[in-house]
This record gives structure tokens, C-alpha cells and sequence, in this order.
């Protein structure tokens, strides 16, 4: 009986331990910069933490388990939008967050958004790749969405060929030449 409990200890708390390697990032910047450096996509998570009981929910089916920490850390930066009711927040964080949350057009939560980011001239710019929510069915049935997003993703970047348009240039026309 003590093996047994004994096991199932160790189980969980390997579980709990596993969840809480993840990084989740609260800076755009931040995650843009780990995004280039790991040449991975950002998955941007828009929740109400402290009030949206759907948002609490996926954390606790999904994103609190083994499957997505070792899926998460093999394709993807993570990113914590927060939209607190009863938590205070710091001011510039508000800011990000209202202004990713109009970028994006999220007026539900929890919304995730995975995309390539990059700096142009001192600007963000997005690569909306796709999007998803809550999904009843774990891990198994969220992450394969999500695979989905990423394989989709990747086979177009893979097939697509350069367009290359022949271009006639204006020939010169021979100026004679008088002797």
C-alpha cells in the first residue's frame, strides 16, 4: 500500500513540476525576441485569470498538464495576455494587453492566437497563423488543433514557390554615330 501511494505521489508531483517549467511571457518585446532567436511561433493567450471561468478551465485541462509543456516547449513561445478584474496590473502591461487585444479583435475569452512576429522600422508586425479557444477533450484534442494551426502553417511555407515574372527591360535605342 505504501509503494502504491508512494507512486502516485511521486506521478503527481512530477506532473506539477513538469507544468511549472513553462515560461510564459508577459512582454510582447520579449517574446518576439525569444520567437526570433528560437525560430518558433508565438501563441498569444488572452484570458481573464482571476474571472473567466472558461479561461480557468483550459488552464487546468490543458495547459497544466504534461502533454502541452512538452509540446509547448518543442513549438511554440508562450505568451500571458492577462485581463484581470480583481488583480492590479501594472499600467504599461494594461496598455500591451489592450492594445494586442484591439489588434487582434478578441471580445471573447479565453482566445489564443498563434503567429509570427518581427520587428519592421521599429514596428510589430503579425502573421496571423490561426486561432483557437476552449475545447472539451483535454490535451489530446486541444493540441491536435493546434498542430493542426502549425502543419498547416509550415506545408504552405514548404509548397510555395517564388513568383518570378519575366521582365522586359526598354531597349536602348543605337544613337548613330556621324563621322
Amino acid at each position: 500500500m505504501k509503494k502504491i501511494f508512494l507512486v502516485a505521489f511521486i506521478a503527481f508531483t512530477s506532473t506539477i513540476i513538469n507544468a511549472q517549467d513553462l515560461v510564459w511571457e508577459t512582454s510582447i518585446n520579449k517574446a518576439i525576441e525569444r520567437s526570433n532567436i528560437e525560430k518558433k511561433p508565438i501563441l498569444l493567450f488572452f484570458t481573464g485569470s482571476d474571472w473567466c471561468g472558461w479561461c480557468i478551465k483550459l488552464q487546468n485541462e490543458v495547459f497544466r498538464t504534461p502533454e502541452f509543456t512538452t509540446w509547448a516547449k518543442q513549438n511554440v513561445v508562450l505568451v500571458d495576455l492577462d485581463f484581470p478584474r480583481r488583480t492590479a496590473q501594472a499600467d504599461d502591461l494594461k496598455a500591451q494587453n489592450n492594445s494586442l487585444q484591439q489588434t487582434f479583435g478578441i471580445q471573447g475569452f479565453p482566445s489564443i492566437r498563434i503567429v509570427n512576429a518581427g520587428l519592421n522600422e521599429g514596428k510589430i508586425n503579425f502573421e496571423m497563423l490561426g486561432g483557437l479557444g476552449y475545447m472539451a477533450g483535454g490535451p489530446t484534442v486541444w493540441l491536435q488543433s493546434a498542430d493542426d494551426i502549425l502543419k498547416l502553417n509550415k506545408k504552405v511555407y514548404e509548397t510555395a514557390k517564388p513568383v518570378i515574372k519575366p521582365v522586359k527591360l526598354p531597349r536602348k535605342k543605337k544613337k548613330a554615330v556621324r563621322s
